[in-house]
């Protein structure tokens, strides 16, 4: 009778939730083994301990059993996967070894005979394409990635000190490089090169991937798809490269790839130090993944016919996975469980309500509206800005002028109100504003570019003619705050 009453339970969720043919199956969380309760708990946990969540995707046995998005982030929009991007370009070598374009034992040289250095080192002649693949190159530093260079070229350039395949060193430029090969042996960049082999099978629709200055898919960042598009690919690779009955993938490639291939440490509490595959990092727990900066993940676990993807906006990424193994690991049974109706709705109520906090505060405005303060030259070239309260529902426009150009960004107040937006680094995109006054004088304001990890909160503080401006950024590669700018009444 509690199978009977399980099935029933698949077939209501899934036929609430599919959205298309294409979409991965989706099941109550009972009916795969797992708990209602703890993923509960594990989201309500997230939600609380982990600063900045964008979304959640959970399968069992082939079956979304969760799956949620802090708003403005969304199902539909695609995220920036960094360096999971590199799990992607190492599917790229593994097709087109299987086809015979290139082997793991080619050298690296052969395919750039145009960018070798007069006189390479041997041990530059020795690297070869599982080196790359590996992070074993042989290189102390990472060989640098600047636009008025070729990467390949200054790539080659590089010191070689060690003995490829003696020494691990994390290295998106031997990214590119693979990503390169690819190009050379199949004359299609490997964005193209997998359209037909490898998103068009998944479904994964308008996948976007950047290119270096020299027209090749950068490979080791730049990938952008949704969320459900990371799970198909962890899917794939947890049914060993076959997807709806065809080899996509080969078996022996997926296996190769996802085993340790290069030691790169020894601490037992890091999910950093357990060795590194083909382009994918081995876990504690029976694990692998690919990750990208600030808590991109796409984990996939065998022994539990799991596969977990998160994206989110984290400076500690080791703490999303300790979270994943305290709270998940034990949420995944044997068996299918009894049906919790109870505990399953209020885990979709809460998966549905998701939100990014929106700016919070209560005090009251100040007398700025259509005055504008200018500010003297700044790295950051902000010129004026101005606070414009014509919106409805008390919606306020942020009016900036930065390097001569007028920005606008409409924010709601203590809501997000998507639109789009530019700001320091980050260039015109889609994004969601909220707005608050803070304190008295102060307004404060968070731009939320969801489809990437950042989030930028900026304050202004009013005294009379005067205002200061500071910003600072959730995560990034360089200063995540600003300098505070003084600025003038107009």
């Amino acid at each position: 009778m509690k199978f009977l009453l399980a099935v029933a339970t698949v077939v209501s969720w899934g036929s609430s939730i599919i959205a298309g043919e294409t979409s991965l199956p989706r099941s109550s969380p009972e009916a795969q083994g797992v708990s209602s309760s703890a993923l509960l708990a594990f989201v309500e946990t997230a939600d609380k301990a982990i600063d900045s969540m964008n979304s959640l995707m959970i399968l069992r046995h082939g079956h979304v059993v969760a799956e949620g998005w802090w708003s403005p982030y969304g199902p539909e929009a695609p995220h920036s996967l960094y360096s999971l991007s590199k799990s992607f370009t190492s599917t790229a070598v593994g097709l087109a070894i299987s086809e015979g374009k290139l082997s793991l034992d080619d050298d690296v040289l052969k395919f750039f005979p145009e960018d070798a250095p007069p006189s390479p080192s041997n041990n530059l002649k020795a690297m070869r394409v599982s080196d790359l693949l590996r992070m074993s190159t042989g290189h102390q530093t990472e060989p640098p990635r600047t636009a008025d260079q070729s990467w390949s070229r200054t790539f080659l350039a590089h010191a070689v000190p060690h003995k490829p395949g003696s020494h691990f060193l994390y290295n998106t430029s031997a990214t590119y490089m693979l990503s390169a090969i690819v190009q050379k042996v199949t004359g299609m960049t490997v964005l193209d090169y997998l359209k037909p082999r490898l998103f068009a099978p998944l479904g994964i629709e308008h996948p976007t991937w950047e290119n270096s200055p020299q027209g090749v898919t950068t490979g080791g960042f730049g990938l952008s798809v949704r969320s459900e598009d990371i799970a198909r690919f962890g899917q794939l690779y947890l049914q060993k490269g076959k997807w709806q009955g065809k080899q996509l993938l080969p078996e022996s490639w997926v296996t190769e790839a996802t085993s340790r291939q290069t030691s790169n440490g020894s601490n037992p509490k890091s999910d950093w130090d357990q060795g590194y595959g083909y382009q994918f990092w081995q876990c504690r727990n029976g694990a692998y993944r690919g990750d990208g900066a600030f808590g991109q993940y796409c984990i996939v676990l065998p022994e539990q016919d799991a596969v977990i993807v998160i994206t989110s906006g984290v400076k500690d990424m080791q703490s999303v996975l300790n979270l994943v193994w305290d709270k998940l690991l034990p949420a995944m049974k044997p068996s299918l469980q009894a049906p919790d109706e109870e505990a399953c709705k209020t885990l979709q109520h809460t998966l549905k309500n998701l939100s990014l906090r929106p700016q919070e505060g209560s005090g009251p405005p100040a007398k700025v509206s259509g005055k504008t303060f200018v500010f003297p030259a700044n790295p950051g070239k902000l010129e004026a800005i101005s606070l414009d309260p014509d919106g409805k529902d008390g919606a306020l426009t942020l009016i900036a002028r930065i390097d001569g150009e007028e920005r606008r960004i409409t924010c709601g107040r203590g809501s997000w109100q998507n639109g789009r937006a530019a700001w320091g680094s980050l260039p015109a995109q889609p994004a969601s504003a909220s707005y608050a006054w803070t304190g008295d004088d102060t307004f404060a304001a968070k731009l939320c570019f969801y489809e990437t990890p950042f989030t930028i909160t900026l304050r202004l503080r009013f005294s009379g003619d005067d205002v200061l401006y500071d910003s600072r950024q959730n995560v990034g590669f360089e200063a995540t705050r600003q300098p505070e700018l003084k600025g003038t009444l107009k």
